[in-house]
């Protein structure tokens, strides 16, 4: 390398033309960046300060709530500028190094608070070309249009800044736009659902913006609504963007594929669009594509193997989308993958994972619930040690949990539930000390389960219910566990519950339901130990062979629900249990044991927020405890309880079930249920059947305008029917059966409503009278054909965690308890009791009919043949009535009739001959003399003779040849003996008969 020789005058001219330069080009960089402050070579304009000084007047400054506040960055940036400090050098503002006008103005997460107002002295700062004001407050004000003002803008940004209104189209003027963001300006409401404030309604604004903004490389508008237009194809016209996010913006109709092939796009985002529809294209080689989210769309199709041709995606979100066939194997040479979620689609069960897998070492969240997955989880899983969060639940793998999985130490969170694993849990994943949440629910695992699982200091959450675990419960007694969720229940687990598991002192919700647990468990273990237990919010203990209640319950003043159903405890409630949690406790079931009474019956319980309390199943004694006026759900079904339904009940005004069933309740309906002073019931559902109650029906009832069920089965109620439940908007379900009801069922003023009507059982009464065809008209629930048309779509009555609706109906002649009252099935009971005439057509109307039975009544006539339409029949029961002529043809074509009874009738005629009815015996058609055909043995070659008249023609050796002669003479002496009479004493005549002679011969 040659040296250069100058001498120190040289040197020195060298050295400051060096200097100059540097300076020059330093100035021509910084002006042109317009990113860094200059204000080292130029002051601030003595104007730029004022305008700030009075933008700054505009705004309080308040801080931001807390979901907004970023507060790593977030302050009051305009609170330090001083006038007599140069503004070029306040915080947020840059300027110029040529000029000194302002260029840059950020005052992001600055704490404005105020609208942003159309004349405001912002629009001043013509030479601006960056404006970030994001997070803050403009108090929903409306983007104004003067912005557009600011033509050398390059770089707005507005989003989470509370503004609202339509976007003005003088935006599209500022045509030397790099980057717009207007997105998540939302508002939250006070269920904590957002709302969108800004919406794009022009339709062809965004058109003009493509045409316009040519440079434009990002563009932000999600939650924007621009629900009213298509995205338009021009978008692909903008052949600089690089980002795109268009998420949650109610898109409709179909995704513009051109779109996927922008030469510098890299950031696509159109997620949470539910009713957007697309495909993936085939993706070309050196696509530059990073990060791609389509998640909550309907984008479907095949996931084309050309997605291997993004060697830059980092990013892939396709949950809850429609994607169908099986994961292309190319997806996996991915290498720059950070982000994978392919959760719930329509994938086909016939992929596994491949031990390629293992090569995605970048990996940080991996999301493949419900994909469709079988197979095991190859070992090469355990390489992704950058994996933070690992979701494999609801799909078919099998086999072993692998030991690998204790390798990714940086994992927060593991679900995999809903599988087939089997075999143990591996005690690796004590490994994993960041750990947090682990789900393994729902699988085949077996044997014990690993005490390492207590030592991860950091897990909050242990979910290992519904496996096959068994042996005893091994709890380290020196643990720094933070375990505040721990459910173990639905396994075999045995011994006794562990004295250590009070170690676990930041436990709340602990899970033990349905073990093998010891029948007698030595509860005193924690007697001595109450000031360090942990307070705990919800205990199960359901269904564990317990026999008596726990002693240490007596110091959980925090508990909110209680569940030590299904056991074998015995004896009374205890006293000390009234004191438990009488604050915070919501939910008691204790039902499903032997308790007999209350150590000390309490007039009303003293929880006082008690949501549901179940005590059914029991063997109950005494009288009725009347629970806190904040219960909704009361059930004490299945006891002995004796006495009366107390007044104190219609205080309750939060009731929305009560079920006393089957005890031995007697008096009468207190008048004040349903209404209590001007507070009213919100009773859904009202079960007092299977006791001795009297009395009648109250009316008070009829201002429970949310009565579903009514059930008053199996008393002893004397009553007229009560015309004013057809006022009940939503009732559904209605049981008399098994009183004394009596009287007509139809009034001509009275009988109407009962739209929503799907049960009702009126047998076993003294109801009498017509059934007129005005009676089923209303019946709208009956009329009209469900379309659930299979059982994953059922639908139950008071389908919540904590109870379920039943109801006893007679289905197929059989007494049947629907534990679950599905939302199709429908049905009529009028039987065993005296009405009369001819069964009305309009039942014909109603076919969504399930079950059907007027039997044992006296109805006479015909069967109607509108009976035909009844197409969801079931059961159908006509038996013991006066019933005459044929059976309908169409009663033989309805295909799901699965029980039929029309015995002991006077039915004549050839029985329809079908698939469906050629199944019934005969007993479904014993006791009519006059009908033939299968399945009877009487054919119907020619007329048959009652069975009554053979058998008197044999006895007395004559029949009806000797009755006509009979008949003939005694016609001939009585026309004579007529005569004479009327002759010699017409008044006599007149007088007996009531006919007038005289008129009549005239």
């Amino acid at each position: 390398m040659k040296t250069m020789n100058m001498n120190p005058n040289q040197y020195q001219s060298l050295t400051m033309y060096l200097f100059i330069s540097c300076c020059f080009l330093l100035s021509h960089s910084l002006d042109n960046s317009s990113t860094a402050s200059a204000s080292f070579l130029k002051t601030c304009l003595p104007d730029q300060a004022s305008v700030l000084l009075q933008f700054k007047q505009e705004f309080a400054l308040l801080k931001l709530s807390l979901y907004l506040d970023h507060s790593y960055s977030c302050y009051p940036k305009m609170k330090y500028w001083k006038a007599e400090k140069d503004c070029c050098y306040w915080d947020g503002v840059t300027c110029s190094a040529v000029t000194g006008h302002i260029i840059s103005l950020d005052l992001s997460c600055s704490w404005l608070h105020g609208p942003l107002h159309s004349n405001s002295s912002l629009f001043k700062l013509r030479q601006l070309q960056r404006l970030n004001l994001a997070f803050n407050n403009f108090t929903l004000s409306s983007i104004p249009s003067q912005l557009s003002q600011l033509s050398r803008l390059t770089h707005l940004n507005l989003s989470s800044s509370f503004v609202s209104g339509n976007i003005p189209p003088e935006i599209s003027w500022l045509t030397k736009l790099v980057s717009l963001d207007l997105s998540w300006n939302i508002k939250y409401d006070n269920i904590g659902f957002p709302r969108v404030l800004l919406h794009l309604q022009k339709v062809d604004l965004i058109t003009r913006l493509t045409k316009n903004m040519t440079n434009l490389k990002e563009l932000q508008l999600a939650s924007v609504d621009i629900s009213s237009t298509e995205i338009p194809e021009s978008l692909a016209n903008l052949s600089s963007l690089e980002t795109l996010s268009l998420s949650n913006c109610d898109l409709h109709g179909r995704f513009p594929k051109n779109i996927f092939h922008l030469p510098e796009i890299r950031d696509l985002d159109v997620s949470n669009n539910l009713d957007l529809v697309g495909f993936l294209p085939e993706f070309h080689y050196g696509s530059n594509l990073t990060s791609l989210d389509l998640s909550s769309t309907k984008f479907s199709g095949t996931l084309p193997k050309s997605i291997g041709n993004l060697k830059y995606l980092n990013s892939l979100d396709l949950d809850y989308c429609t994607f169908s066939g099986t994961l292309p194997s190319r997806l996996w040479n991915l290498s720059e993958l950070r982000v994978l979620y392919l959760s719930d689609n329509n994938f086909c069960g016939n992929h596994q994972l491949p031990s390629t897998i293992g090569k995605l070492t970048k990996l940080t969240r991996l999301f493949l619930r419900s994909a469709q997955i079988s197979g095991d989880v190859p070992l090469s899983i355990g390489n992704l040690t950058e994996l933070e969060r690992l979701d494999l639940s609801q799909n078919n793998f099998s086999g072993q949990i692998p030991y690998s999985l204790g390798n990714l130490k940086k994992s927060d969170l593991f679900s995999l539930s809903e599988n087939s694993f089997s075999g143990q849990v591996p005690s690796s994943l004590g490994n994993l000390s960041q750990l947090f949440y682990l789900d393994l629910v729902e699988n085949y695992l077996t044997g014990v389960i690993p005490w390492s699982l207590f030592t991860i200091p950091s897990l909050e959450m242990l979910l290992l219910d519904h496996n096959q675990l068994s042996g005893h419960l091994n709890i380290p007694y020196h643990t720094s566990s933070q375990l505040s969720t721990l459910d173990l229940s639905g396994n075999k687990l045995d011994g006794e519950i562990p004295k250590s598991i009070s170690n676990l002192t930041n436990l709340e919700y602990l899970h033990l339901s349905s073990n093998f647990f010891s029948g007698i468990v030595d509860w005193g273990i924690f007697s001595d130990m109450n000031s360090i237990l942990p307070k705990l919010i919800v205990f199960n203990l359901a269904s564990c062979k317990i026999s008596e209640f726990p002693e240490f319950l007596k110091s959980q003043d925090e508990l909110e629900t209680l569940d030590l159903s299904n056991n074998r405890i015995e004896g009374p409630i205890p006293n000390w249990l009234l004191d438990v949690a009488t604050e915070s406790l919501t939910r008691l079931n204790l039902s499903y044991n032997f308790i007999s009474s209350w150590e000390q019956a309490p007039s009303i319980l003293p929880w006082k927020n008690l949501v549901y309390l179940g005590l059914h199943s029991n063997k109950l004694q005494g009288s009725l405890a009347v629970p806190s006026l904040s219960t909704e759900y009361f059930i004490i079904s299945g006891n002995n309880v004796s006495g009366s339904i107390r007044p104190s009940f219609c205080k309750l005004i939060h009731l929305q079930v009560l079920d006393v069933s089957d005890n031995n309740l007697t008096g009468t309906i207190p008048p004040c249920l349903g209404k209590h002073g001007t507070s009213v019931l919100e009773l859904r559902t009202l079960d007092l059947s299977n006791n001795h109650l009297q009395g009648k029906v109250p009316r008070s009832l009829v201002q429970c305008r949310n009565l579903e069920i009514l059930n008053l089965g199996h008393n002893q109620i004397r009553d007229t029917f009560p015309f004013w439940l057809a006022e009940l908007p939503e009732l559904q379900v209605l049981v008399l059966r098994s009183n004394k009801f009596y009287g007509p069922i139809w009034h001509r003023n009275k009988f109407s409503g009962f739209m929503k009507l799907r049960i009702i059982d009126l047998s076993f009464n003294e109801f009498s009278g017509n059934l007129r065809s005005e009676i089923f008209r209303s019946w709208n629930a009956m009329t009209e054909v469900s379309n659930q048309d299979n059982s994953s779509r059922l639908k139950y009555m008071g389908n919540v965690s904590y109870y379920q609706d039943s109801v006893a109906v007679m289905n197929k002649g059989l007494e049947m308890v629907l534990v679950k009252i599905t939302t199709i099935f429908t049905s009529i009971d009028l039987s065993n009791n005296r009405f009369d005439g001819e069964i009305p057509r309009s039942i014909g109307n109603l076919q969504s009919l399930h079950v059907l039975n007027l039997s044992s009544n006296s109805f006479a006539g015909l069967i109607p043949s509108s009976f035909g339409n009844l197409k969801e029949l079931e059961s159908l029961d006509l038996s013991t009535n006066k019933l005459s002529g044929r059976i309908p043809e169409e009663v033989g074509q309805l295909t799901f009739l699965a029980y039929l009874n029309l015995s002991q009738n006077h039915l004549t005629g050839p029985i329809p001959q079908g698939p469906q009815i050629s199944t019934f015996p005969s007993s479904a058609f014993e006791g009519n003399w006059g009908l033939c055909g299968r399945p009877l043995t009487e054919n119907c070659d020619g007329p048959e003779t009652p069975p009554s008249e053979k058998k008197q023609e044999s006895k007395f050796d004559f029949g009806w040849r000797v009755v006509g002669m009979g008949y003939g003479c005694g016609l001939v002496v009585g026309a004579v003996a007529g005569h004479v009479i009327i002759s010699k004493w017409p008044n006599w005549f007149s007088k007996t008969f009531g006919v007038n002679l005289h008129r009549r011969r005239r």
